[in-house]
């Protein structure tokens, strides 16, 4: 390490675009990273609770995922292909097949797109209008989709919509489970706005939605909203669009996070975790019946990102060849349920958000939140928060940190919060 790496901040206030965020909770320099932990320059160690916003659900630089990269590199292996055929992308797609759609009963087809969640949207979005000869996407309150137009007009958060700077169309909203209270059944109201010929709503193309809304608070969607959903779609000839961008890869489970319900998505976006260890890598899983599209028609420079297609290879052969995996996040997800659950019961009105290692606890305010997960940092915890109002404390760990390091994130995360509740009742006495 040179001594400049423990002074570079000066270069990023200077150079780097004001668009710029994580960064601003997490005020130091990164320089490396294993398993569940990150490794300032000054030499302080965190435990990562963030995970890259659930790209690094395998963790740091996995050594297998490593390994294979390194030796397709040494051996002059392909690094960019265009959509042409490679021989590392002829292995992804046959275990793609064989380890995850055959056992689940899937026939999709992957469609390669660009290298981001948004971009897998946007094709989404756009196959189902092109299928449907129909414009109008129902997307749902608290979802969020992207930053590129398309997906942004899908997005509900005002912030995020805010900069693009000019209308986004296409879309009607409506409301997500449980948006107007547990009094009032979300799948009934839209089923009388898409069943009333006056109600002002289009024939939708499709429904758009996250099963749990990632940035939108945890809210996870039950499996009979889900499958309500599925039927509403064929009966009004829509189809049904799932985004498993964040909640998928095992976040809530299961390596979709549909799993356990009786539902069929039409067209599933994948990206984040699905290279495995945080190269950019998304894909659109299409059934078979929906692509139409003709040569090129949906393209991009860097559709399918080989050094991707070795990693997440790897990840699916590692960790999808049996039901092991799936059962050690179950038993990860009960530790961090009884921790979370500590900390809502010291906070009149908190509750549990989510499902599976996609976690939180909704502390009822924005700045609460905030000041818990800054103190969090202060003591080594990497961790962020979520929802509208940014009110839900977020935990995105790693599927495969280790008990101990787990508990131990834990244990910060729930002495921040006594820290700052104490603080906040000695401040107001």
């Amino acid at each position: 390490m040179t001594a400049s790496h423990t002074n570079v901040q000066p270069i990023f206030k200077r150079r780097e675009s004001e668009a710029r965020s994580y960064c601003r909770s997490f005020d130091t320099t990164f320089v490396k990273a294993s398993g569940s932990e990150m490794t300032a320059a000054d030499g302080t160690t965190y435990i990562d609770f963030l995970a890259g916003c659930s790209s690094l659900n395998y963790g740091h630089n996995d050594p297998d995922m490593k390994a294979a990269l390194l030796d397709h590199i040494a051996g002059d292996g392909i690094a960019h292909g265009l959509d042409m055929h490679t021989d590392a992308k002829a292995d992804f797609l046959t275990t793609f097949e064989e380890k995850i759609l055959k056992p689940r009963g899937m026939d999709h087809k992957v469609m390669m797109v660009g290298p981001t969640g948004t971009n897998a949207v946007e094709a989404a979005m756009k196959l189902a209008r092109k299928v449907t000869g129909r414009s109008n996407v129902i997307a749902f309150t608290n979802g969020f989709h992207g930053m590129t137009m398309g997906a942004l007009a899908a997005t509900g958060n005002a912030g995020k919509r805010g900069g693009a700077g000019m209308d986004l169309h296409g879309v009607t909203r409506m409301p997500y489970e449980g948006a107007f209270g547990d009094e009032v059944s979300s799948l009934t109201l839209i089923e009388q706005m898409l069943d009333n010929p006056s109600s002002g709503v289009d024939a939708p193309a499709a429904f758009l939605l996250e099963p749990v809304q990632g940035e939108g608070g945890l809210n996870a969607a039950s499996k009979e909203f889900l499958e309500g959903l599925g039927r509403l779609a064929k009966k009004h000839g829509a189809l049904l669009i799932l985004d498993d961008i964040q909640a998928g890869i095992g976040r809530c489970g299961t390596f979709f996070s549909f799993e356990e319900m009786d539902v069929q998505p039409d067209l599933i976006p994948l990206a984040k975790s699905l290279s495995g260890m945080g190269l950019p890598f998304a894909a659109l899983l299409i059934r078979p019946q929906y692509d139409i599209w003709t040569p090129a028609e949906h393209n991009g420079t860097f559709r399918g990102n080989t050094h991707a297609f070795v990693t997440a290879r790897v990840a699916i052969e590692k960790f999808w060849s049996d039901d092991a995996f799936a059962k050690d996040i179950a038993r990860r997800g009960e530790i961090v349920e009884a921790g979370l659950q500590k900390i809502a019961d010291m906070i009149p009105g908190a509750k549990l958000k989510g499902r599976g290692m996609m976690r939180g606890v909704d502390v009822g305010s924005g700045e609460l939140a905030g000041d818990i997960c800054a103190r969090a940092f202060e003591n080594g915890l990497i961790i962020e928060t979520s929802g509208a109002e940014d009110e839900v404390v977020k935990i995105l760990a790693p599927l495969t940190t280790p008990d101990e390091t787990l508990q131990k994130g834990i244990d910060i995360l729930t002495a921040a919060a006594r820290d700052i509740l104490e603080t906040t009742k000695i401040a107001a006495e």
